[in-house]
């Protein structure tokens, strides 16, 4: 090996594991933010029933009928003016979910709420051009939108509403996802256990810190004139939700972040169904990067720690690419003599940023917390073993505007009830898992060098890779042969 390739490899080693601490260092900037702001809780406002503002809620739907009427039952008995509430779903299905969702909705507006289904005569722009479709019909002066397998509470509105009576510049309310199957199986567990990090510690710091927050896409309020003003729903992007709520707060709306209201959800019982989600949030955020990436780096609203943040936060998806670089780059570096000595073990400390945003969160919403973290491991198995497709997705979001937005399919299970494997959504194991066996036996290969070279520090994080990639192939490949079940029978009386 000649003395520039060793160069190169040492020195691309240490800018890849320093890119890598920056997001471990971002984990722990926000569960300080957190810590420093959790005590400043938002007032809960008075609800003066004569001043409510028209509201109109939508449900993005496309093929659900699993859970359509769940979620129409959902929004049809919230707590609000029934003269000021109008819904709208928004069915671009291809399936029998339309009739169930048309006679639903027809049984409602027989009591009186004004439910109505809108079909679009194609499915241009995706989710985002259902929004905007619906939009332009809407009647309200506020838009709260839902996914198919959310099933709000009563009080939803009651709880959010006064808030923009209060603040005119207030823009966007978020609310806090919670989850109506964790405790389906130890991988939906691991999951939640993703999401409440996220909602709780994440978003809490990030607004009340003063940094950006971006939508997630559902369990959310706008104000119409700050979606009008802020250019509407645009389908370039993937993530039509954060590309939305970034353009708002560069334009000067402001958000606000409810982690004390909740709607429950689902989150995916099928390693291909989350592969799938998280790729198509992977390219949507660098397809967002690379739209507001220059306005962030040019806003006069914006202090340079909200830039920094900010671009943190978009470029998150590009760790799963710094991963696999890293994995691929470590057996050429077991040759270079020198590596050994490289002053870079002090940065795997940052690997334990999110696994203390976990614990925090759980900390924070459950009695049994300690007993909630064992699926930790499977989320760090997780976490890295997507990093194959994640990486695929990166790509496809730094060379291409829009594609195709794939939805993630519900299968309405609650707590441990129900099932998935008889549903014609059901789906084949993802084409990623080619790539995750080989790097699996790549990082098996690495250790074993490493063992060879008395390289003993780097065999536990190549077995690690292994572990991941093969934890996530494996899964897959045992999901997509899992047997139909038989329908359970039906209760006794």
């Amino acid at each position: 090996m000649t003395l520039l390739t060793t160069s190169v490899i040492t020195h691309l080693y240490a800018l890849v594991a320093l890119w890598l601490a920056i997001y471990g260092l971002n984990s722990f900037i926000l569960a300080l933010l957190y810590l420093r702001y959790r005590h400043a809780q938002v007032p809960i406002l008075p609800v003066d029933w004569s001043a409510l503002p028209a509201v109109t809620v939508q449900v993005p739907v496309y093929n659900e009928r699993h859970v359509i009427e769940r979620v129409i039952d959902a929004v049809a008995v919230l707590d609000y003016p029934r003269d000021r509430l109008h819904i709208q779903i928004l069915d671009d299905s291809t399936d029998e979910t339309t009739q169930l969702a048309q006679t639903r909705a027809a049984m409602y507006r027989e009591q009186g709420v004004d439910v109505v289904v809108l079909r679009r005569p194609h499915r241009e722009g995706f989710k985002a051009g259902a929004l905007a479709a619906g939009l332009c019909q809407a009647r309200g002066e506020y838009v709260a939108i839902f996914d198919a397998d959310f099933r709000p509470h009563p009080d939803f509105l009651l709880q959010t509403m006064p808030h923009f009576l209060a603040h005119p510049r207030l823009g966007l309310i978020q609310t806090r996802w919670s989850c109506l199957n964790a405790d389906y199986s130890l991988f939906t567990r691991a999951q939640v256990l993703a999401l409440d990090g996220h909602f709780i510690v994440e978003q809490t710091g990030r607004q009340r810190a003063g940094l950006l927050v971006g939508f997630n896409g559902a369990s959310g309020v706008w104000r119409r004139r700050c979606i009008q003003e802020s250019g509407g729903w645009q389908s370039d992007t993937l993530c039509e939700d954060l590309d939305l709520s970034y353009r708002a707060q560069l334009a000067g709306w402001e958000c606000l972040y409810l982690p004390e209201v909740d709607a429950p959800a689902e989150v995916p019982p099928q390693i291909a169904a989350f592969k799938q989600q998280q790729a198509r949030w992977a390219q949507g955020s660098v397809q967002t990067l690379r739209k507001l990436g220059g306005s962030i780096l040019r806003s006069r609203r914006l202090r340079w720690g909200q830039k920094g943040m900010a671009l943190v936060y978009l470029t998150s998806y590009l760790a799963h690419v710094l991963m696999i670089v890293l994995l691929l780059i470590s057996l050429p570096l077991l040759w270079v003599p020198t590596s050994a000595s490289l002053p870079l073990g002090w940065l795997g400390l940052m690997c334990l940023g999110p696994p203390l945003v976990y614990a925090i969160s759980q900390r924070r919403l459950y009695s049994n917390w300690l007993w909630r973290l064992r699926a930790l491991p499977l989320l760090v198995l997780v976490g890295v073993g997507i990093a194959w497709g994640s990486m695929q997705a990166v790509w496809r979001g730094l060379t291409r505007w829009g594609g195709t937005f794939a939805r993630t399919p519900k299968f309405r299970l609650e707590g441990k009830a129900g099932h998935w494997t008889n549903s014609g959504y059901r789906l084949r194991a993802n084409d990623s898992i080619a790539g995750e066996l080989a790097l699996a036996l790549y990082a098996i290969t690495t250790a074993a060098v490493a063992l060879a070279h008395g390289r003993y520090e780097v065999i536990p994080f190549m077995l690690l890779y292994a572990a991941a990639f093969g934890t996530v192939a494996g899964l897959d490949l045992a999901q997509a042969r899992a047997p139909h079940r038989p329908p359970s029978p039906p209760p006794r009386d």
